[in-house]
């Protein structure tokens, strides 16, 4: 069973729950889904704007690779022959 068949499978069942509902009942439930779709858009839209942000840091680029080449360790250990 794929996942569209799972979603149809699933909005069958809210639908048969939900046909004994007045339509303004339908109406507003209607209307409250479609606000969760748009805030759930504008969230993901917040998500992908910060995600891309500029670097916040003092530090310049030559002081961050030389904190990251500092910051390495090393544990190899030559054997001899």
């Amino acid at each position: 069973m794929g996942t569209s068949d799972l979603n149809t499978k699933i909005i069958n069942g809210y639908l048969g729950l939900l046909k004994n509902l007045s339509p303004s009942s339908k109406l507003d439930l209607i209307s409250k889904l479609t606000q969760s779709v748009k805030s759930d858009i504008r969230t993901q839209k917040k998500n992908l704007v910060k995600a891309f942000g500029a670097w916040d840091q003092e530090e310049s680029a030559d002081e961050l690779v030389n904190t990251v080449r500092d910051s390495r360790l090393f544990s190899r250990q030559i054997e001899e022959l």
